[in-house]
Parts: C-alpha cells; sequence; structure tokens
C-alpha cells in the first residue's frame, strides 16, 4: 500500500472512531495500519540517514555511523 494511501485510511479510520465509533474489526484494522505506516516510516527514515553525509571543515565527506542506544 502506497504511503499516501495509507494515511488516508488511518485518518479516515481516526475521524470514524470520533464521530460514531469503530467495530472491532475496524479497531483491529486500524491497528495493522498504524503499524504498517510505523514499520515504512522507519526503513525510510534509516534509509535516508544512511545516505546522509557530513562535511567537515576540511571539505571531507563522512557517513553518519549508527550507535546503539545503550539505556
Amino acid at each position: 500500500m502506497e504511503m499516501e494511501q495509507l494515511i488516508k485510511k488511518i485518518n479516515e479510520l481516526a475521524h470514524k472512531q470520533k464521530t460514531t465509533g469503530l467495530s472491532a474489526e475496524e479497531k483491529k484494522e486500524q491497528a495493522e495500519l498504524r503499524q504498517t505506516y510505523l514499520k515504512v516510516f522507519r526503513s525510510n527514515f534509516k534509509n535516508q540517514l544512511e545516505h546522509t553525509k557530513i562535511k567537515t571543515p576540511d571539505g571531507k565527506l563522512h557517513p553518519l555511523k549508527y550507535m546503539p542506544n545503550d539505556n
């Protein structure tokens, strides 16, 4: 599912939840759509960071390095 369609469907369910409420099946669909959205968002963001480089004052480019959170 395309990101725009995913967001549109999530927003439709959120609006329906505020107005008339959701059935159990719709709540399940909403949760699945949100998880799919987060998975795609994280993947896109990680990909963007992997292709980001930092330029130092001497003009050299350095890729960002992944530093896991030790908390």
